[in-house]
């Protein structure tokens, strides 16, 4: 199944993306690969959702953050593409938690993101993965998701 109908197939709508916080691109483009700048997660209104896990962001909304993130990058990735099923694997993802000082469950955190590629993407949808814990992020953002992805020829 492509990963457009699975998209509709799960009543998911794409928010419209962010633009970049910064002097770069959302999405480069090259040599078959697309590679994805970190991703934040967004509140309805497009306020960054905030705070350290799990000190003031708790476990469940740093979840839900993370697949906030997810649907902000493949948002970001259609609009380059044009359609999410010119994507092929993903390849590799960074995810970066916002952490409290003891807090160990980044991978947990990063399910939210990787569990929303394979359920759009199936098994091409689990790639290689590093969940790892910052003392900040910018504008103290919960997480923050890096992705590369393989293109289809």
């Amino acid at each position: 199944m492509s990963a457009e109908k699975r998209l509709k197939d799960l009543n998911i709508i794409l928010p419209k993306s962010s633009p970049p916080a910064g002097s770069y691109s959302k999405v480069v483009v090259l040599d078959g690969m697309a590679h994805l700048s970190g991703q934040g997660p967004r509140n309805s209104d497009g306020s960054p959702i905030t705070g350290r896990v799990p000190s003031i962001c708790s476990l469940e909304d740093a979840i839900a953050a993370a697949r906030n993130v997810g649907l902000y990058t493949l948002s970001a990735l259609k609009e380059e593409l044009g359609s999410l099923d010119k994507v092929e694997r993903i390849i590799r993802t960074f995810g970066m938690v916002n952490s409290a000082p003891g807090f160990s469950e980044h991978p947990k955190v990063i399910d939210g993101f990787s569990n929303l590629m394979i359920e759009i993407f199936g098994e091409a949808g689990r790639g290689a993965r590093s969940a790892v814990g910052m003392s900040s992020l910018p504008f103290n953002i919960a997480v923050e998701v890096e992705m590369t992805v393989k293109l289809v020829d």
